[in-house]
């Protein structure tokens, strides 16, 4: 047992604190936390931008509502419809073959994001009361002021979930990242493996996502019970 544990330790070691490969770790964890930031900001905005387009062409009044309706579904379509992988190689070897690697994966998964709040954000909006809308063009309010200020608030509630859920779905898709050659932290960990030739530094990443996912899944719950509180009040 004494030999199992010392052998063990050795392996802590070499995965951690020889020649400083903590380090490594540390990088990887910071493009992975930079990465699943920068990209779910840039899903929000495009997942909002859709699901209120979406709405507003709902109607079909028009050929221009019914244009950008189509092209709103063909966007959530495809990249719901197509691996996250397959669209970062997409980018990095045809659209931003130039781009820095870390650029690139910010770019795609936030479209990829993007789709699914688009989804998301419409579903909110869908369950809010039309007559809150209908209440505040009554009162003289235009559409998009009422959209701000009454019905959107209504559904950021109603999504706070999912979106949470999005950005944990995020977070652990970002894994995916060293396929393009950017050291994320599980291509720092695995780089680290191959250096070590033990398992030790994939286990530490594993527990790195763990403790990610358990902290988010917190503050989730914390923004929650403040939301409930509020409308108790």
């Amino acid at each position: 047992m004494e030999q199992i544990l010392s052998g063990w330790m050795d392996d802590v070691y070499k995965a951690t604190l020889y020649k400083d490969r903590w380090l490594v770790y540390l990088e990887g964890l910071g493009n992975t936390l930079l990465i699943t930031v920068c990209a779910l900001a840039i899903g929000i905005v495009i997942g909002l931008t859709v699901a209120l387009l979406r709405v507003w062409c709902a109607p079909n009044k028009n050929g221009l509502q019914k244009l950008v309706g189509k092209v709103c579904s063909l966007y959530t379509t495809i990249i719901r419809g197509t691996p996250v992988i397959v669209q970062l190689l997409i980018l990095y070897t045809v659209a931003l073959a130039s781009a820095d690697g870390l650029v690139v994966c910010i770019v795609g998964f936030g479209i990829n994001s993007g789709a699914y709040l688009a989804e998301v954000a419409r579903s909110g909006i869908g369950s809010v009361d039309p007559g809150q809308m209908e209440a505040g063009r009554s009162l003289g309010l235009s559409y998009g002021v009422t959209m701000r200020r009454i019905v959107l608030p209504q559904a950021v509630k109603n999504i706070l979930p999912a979106l949470f859920n999005e950005f944990i779905a995020l977070l652990k898709e970002t894994s995916v990242a060293g396929y393009i050659a950017v050291r994320d932290l599980t291509k720092a960990s695995d780089g680290i493996r191959g250096l070590t030739f033990n398992s030790v530094p994939l286990y530490l990443a594993a527990l790195v996502y763990l403790a990610l996912v358990i902290a988010i899944t917190a503050v989730q719950k914390r923004v929650e019970r403040r939301l409930a509180q509020s409308d108790r009040n």
